[in-house]
């Protein structure tokens, strides 16, 4: 059977969000996985990436459904020639890391953030993850499907797992990035708790602190699936945190979400810090010259740190490509991050004598590096070091289970003929004043008297509408991200 990709996307409902495919795991059926990594070979030996007999990396999270998937893109690979190699269950930036040393496509299966009955296919080149225009070429793909293969529900015939033991060696690359970048016992005398959950790094985190001399404590592990959003901390997270850090006195508490990219950190009293301004830490910790980041970021990254500041559409293809046009300016550091925390690093960067090399794809460790050791380099504590920064407070949330095509229509309301209307933005928020300015670089993000921002979008990868707030007071921000929300539910149950 021949499919065409774009036509697989409208038929299956797995469709493509940030560097790859998201979808129901119903839905993500072996034979929908199989045509996906199918497109992606054939886009990769269009462009002479691959060819026969290659080896081809494969890792995954620890979702439920993450090893029938990873079997999945396994069979793909041999139909096609090559050699798949079982990465295992490691970080996603691990197994980026991992293809682009051996100049290797790999395929990550994740579902980063969403919850276990979704999964998805994270899809990188040898150079580092896919961008808008290799995605373009994938969706365009028409693949041959061995049909002998497959049942009526589009599930293997034959329930036989192809993959060999997973190597250790993608884990141990990732390991010794760290532990050969930064300082020996660089972490001594500080005491991390790690907050575990079903990270997928959760055990790679403790062992590379423990590495540089922390003294780690891990907490809340869990066998099941927990679906943590380093944008959107859940309630009871922001509990337990504080908790912990009261029974255990501890420097500050680490996590990461499922595939281990984006970072969460918490100062010593249990109050988990913005992932913007955790990147923004990082970047001045890595003495970073240009920086990269999306329009929802915290504006306190304008605030002269670096020589130059460049603002994307919000996913980190558009962060790459960016990074990417910055290239000829030589010998600068160039780096980047998104609001949920995950750093990116366009350029080699050395520090006392160490070379840490090029990662262009969201990375969490690096994060949680850097703002431990900041702290520690200017004698703060975490809460002290985060105080330092610009007083301007950010918040974000979401609304779940909000239809694409509503979100969709809320921007229309709001912006027909691509003209703000500022009469229905009243409406809509009455709560707020006068609005100053609006930028679309990505959704709607509309500035307003006192400099408070309300920003929203539409999920790149989830049937969810994003908010994101800015204000000069944190208990401001949080209250209006509230109130924000609840006036686009109410629109929404009026239309």
């Amino acid at each position: 059977m021949k499919i065409h990709i774009e036509q697989l996307m409208s038929d299956s409902g797995v469709k493509f969000g940030t560097s790859g495919t998201r979808g129901l795991v119903t839905d993500m059926t072996d034979r929908v996985c199989f045509a996906y990594t199918a497109a992606f070979l054939q886009h990769l030996i269009a462009g002479n990436q691959i060819q026969t007999g290659d080896e081809f990396g494969i890792g995954g999270d620890l979702r439920l459904s993450s090893p029938r998937i990873m079997n999945a893109v396994a069979k793909a690979c041999q139909y096609y020639g090559l050699r798949p190699v079982n990465l295992g269950f490691i970080p996603s930036p691990a197994v980026a890391l991992y293809g682009i040393q051996h100049k290797m496509p790999t395929i990550m299966v994740t579902g980063s953030h969403i919850p276990d009955d979704r999964n998805g296919m994270k899809f990188n080149l040898p150079i580092g993850e896919i961008l808008q225009a290799d995605e373009q070429a994938i969706k365009q793909q028409f693949v041959d499907i061995p049909d002998e293969l497959f049942n009526n529900d589009g599930h293997f015939i034959k329930q036989d797992d192809v993959f060999a033991e997973p190597s250790l060696l993608a884990e141990t690359l990732y390991i010794e990035r760290f532990s050969h970048f930064f300082p020996e016992n660089c972490l001594s005398g500080m005491t991390i708790g790690i907050y575990q959950h079903s990270a997928v790094g959760r055990d790679l985190l403790q062992q590379i602190l423990s590495v540089l001399g922390a003294n780690t404590i891990c907490l809340g592990r869990s066998e099941q699936f927990v679906s943590v959003d380093t944008e959107a901390i859940r309630p009871e997270d922001v509990q337990l945190a504080q908790q912990w850090a009261s029974k255990h006195e501890l420097d500050a508490i680490v996590s990461t979400d499922g595939d281990s990219d984006r970072p969460l950190i918490s100062d010593e009293k249990g109050r988990w810090l913005r992932g913007d301004i955790v990147g923004l830490l990082t970047a001045i910790y890595l003495a970073a010259d240009i920086v990269v980041t999306p329009v929802s970021s915290n504006s306190a990254v304008n605030a002269d740190f670096f020589e130059q500041v460049i603002r994307t559409r919000i996913g980190s293809p558009y962060v790459i490509s960016a990074m990417q046009t910055t290239v000829g300016e030589s010998k600068k550091r160039i780096v980047g991050y998104e609001a949920n925390g995950g750093f990116l690093q366009q350029s080699a960067i050395e520090l006392a004598g160490n070379t840490l090399s090029p990662l262009p794809t969201r990375d969490a460790v690096i994060v949680i590096l850097s703002v431990l050791l900041l702290a520690k380099q200017r004698q703060q504590s975490v809460s002290e070091l985060n105080s330092s920064m610009p007083a301007i407070y950010t918040s974000s949330d979401r609304l779940k289970n909000f239809a694409l095509e509503k979100s969709r229509l809320l921007l229309e309301t709001l912006l027909p003929d691509n003209e703000l209307s500022r009469e229905q933005v009243k409406q809509l928020f009455p709560f707020m004043g006068e609005v100053k300015a609006v930028d679309t670089t990505d959704g709607v993000r509309m500035s307003f008297a006192d400099d408070e921002i309300i920003h929203i979008r539409p999920s790149g990868n989830a049937p969810e509408l994003r908010c994101y707030i800015e204000a000069n007071h944190e208990k401001r921000a949080i209250a209006l991200n509230q109130q924000a929300l609840d006036a686009i539910q109410l629109w929404a149950g009026s239309v």
